[in-house]
């Protein structure tokens, strides 16, 4: 069995409840480590702390592949509308930094060449663009593929 002597430094006054004593380097026991159990004893307060290996973890049998799905971002995928940086201005003329964020809905359109709704998340300019141009013109010419959504 090996012994381990800590290089923990406590100096000074530690407060337990009402009482205060001082603790020095001389006065912390020594750590026992036992190899059968794998877990270190802590003598100081009572806990049980337990150890890790320094060995690799296991390899997964599958790897791993981040999921392809587009995280829902505060901007327009039709017109490309997103927040602006604008200062916030206090009546003693001091200025803060803050986002402008777009009006950004969801909304279920019908598709006509699809025949079925889609629920897009679009800015009202874009509602406003497709109520007079489309949903196929406006998409085209944003470059979205609809039938993936």
């Amino acid at each position: 069995m090996a012994t381990i002597t800590t290089g923990i430094s406590l100096r000074g006054p530690v407060v337990s409840g009402r009482k205060t004593f001082s603790v020095t380097k001389k006065a912390l026991p020594k750590l026992k480590l036992s190899s059968e159990l794998s877990f270190v004893t802590s003598q100081l307060s009572g806990l049980k702390i337990s150890s890790t290996h320094l060995s690799s973890p296991a390899p997964l049998s599958v790897p791993f592949k981040p999921s392809l799905q587009p995280v829902a971002r505060r901007i327009c995928p039709f017109t490309g509308k997103k927040s602006n940086r604008a200062n916030k201005v206090s009546h003693s003329n001091h200025k803060t930094k803050k986002l402008q964020f777009v009006n950004l809905q969801y909304k279920r359109i019908w598709w006509e060449a699809g025949k079925r709704y889609v629920k897009l998340r679009l800015s009202t300019k874009a509602i406003k663009t497709i109520e007079k141009n489309g949903l196929d013109a406006v998409a085209k010419k944003a470059g979205i593929d609809l039938s993936k959504k």
